[in-house]
């Protein structure tokens, strides 16, 4: 996995490998079907178990880690455990999904966005309010639900405001005010960070590698309009 520092787009995060339906790397390009995912962790979980072989030596020491690592999250779930406001999990998800649906849909205009911009937000505060009614820790899944809740509210706001920063029509993001795909301002990935101590999302870019590993033997193809 990589991520962007400062000037750098191909900063690799030590450690951090994906396959599947977590990974940015696929063998079937865009062509997305559900089935994919089947093959996708066959060939990349091969590489990653290889890579792993290579960089990790039988009897190296575990790193040294903070006595306090995983307070955090015990906390995050004793919180959400306990939370006892005025809407339940249920409630949140559902305006969040109306709030998707209504506002980010595949055909997209600026002012849509930028309401569901601001609609996305007032939902994700109403977390504080959030209700738990098991308080057990066996088979909770009103404790599950929540804490996915949590992260899907997380995706929903990063996925608006980085649809309303993309001013173009690009597979299923159909910007009408937009409707043209165009390769020399947004031929780039998108990169959302959530900052959680300001609860804040952040987007940056990163430049989208066109070339393959092995010219001589995959040359590479231009990218090329979609059209039927």
């Amino acid at each position: 996995m990589v991520t962007k520092k400062g000037d750098d787009p191909n900063v690799l995060v030590k450690g951090l490998m994906a396959a599947g339906e977590a990974a940015c790397a696929s063998v079937h390009g865009a062509n997305r079907l559900g089935a994919n995912s089947l093959l996708d962790i066959v060939v990349f979980g091969r590489a990653v178990a290889n890579r792993t072989k290579q960089i990790l030596k039988p009897g190296t020491p575990l790193p040294v880690i903070p006595a306090s690592v995983g307070e955090e999250s015990i906390a995050n779930i004793d919180r959400v455990l306990h939370a006892s406001g005025p809407l339940k999990t249920a409630d949140i998800r559902l305006n969040m999904q109306k709030t998707m649906q209504q506002y980010a849909a595949v055909f997209r205009t600026k002012d849509t966005l930028e309401t569901g911009a601001k609609k996305i937000e007032e939902v994700a505060a109403t977390i504080k309010d959030l209700s738990v009614s098991d308080r057990s820790l066996v088979w909770n899944s009103d404790l599950i639900e929540s804490l996915e809740l949590q992260n899907l509210l997380t995706q929903a706001r990063q996925t608006m405001h980085s649809a309303l920063n993309r001013e173009e029509s690009r597979g299923a993001h159909a910007r009408e005010d937009f409707p043209e795909r165009d390769d020399k301002q947004w031929m780039k990935h998108t990169l959302t960070f959530h900052e959680q101590s300001k609860d804040k999302i952040s987007i940056d870019y990163r430049p989208v590698h066109t070339n393959t590993l092995d010219e001589a033997e995959f040359k590479p193809i231009p990218p090329k309009k979609r059209v039927y």
